[in-house]
């Protein structure tokens, strides 16, 4: 804790960047690809068995095809941090549940992801320095 003359306030240990990707998972990534292209009005920048992700206006929507068998209940915020391992044994030291270790989906990409007490997915991605 940290005491500054005022209320006490926890000091963080990460830079947070903010959210910059969703993922939603999907069933039959074909018949997804085509309602997000449509709803983006963008084609896909990755289009790949494993992974399909849109860019528009500096936002990243990714459609993960495995999402489901990750754990995926529904669309998951991806919070950039410049610390995953940090940030992750932060949230898990403050309750979170453990839904993927920290793992490179190529190119250094780090990305990890927990389940708040109520269930919520919250993901972690680290961009490569």
């Amino acid at each position: 804790m940290l005491v500054t003359g005022g209320p006490i306030r926890r000091k963080r240990c990460c830079m947070n960047q903010g959210v910059w990707t969703v993922i939603y998972p999907g069933k039959d990534i074909e018949k997804a690809k085509a309602l997000f292209t449509g709803l983006l009005g963008a084609e896909p920048y990755a289009d790949t068995p494993y992974y399909v992700g849109y860019k528009v206006a500096g936002q990243d929507i990714g459609l993960d095809p495995n999402g489901h068998k990750m754990g995926m209940t529904g669309p998951a915020a991806y919070y950039n941090v410049t610390d995953i391992t940090r940030t992750l044994n932060e949230l898990l030291d403050a309750g979170a549940q453990l839904v993927q270790e920290a793992r490179d989906v190529g190119g250094g990409k780090l990305v990890a992801s927990v389940k708040d007490p109520d269930d919520n997915m919250i993901g972690l991605i680290q961009m490569p320095a």
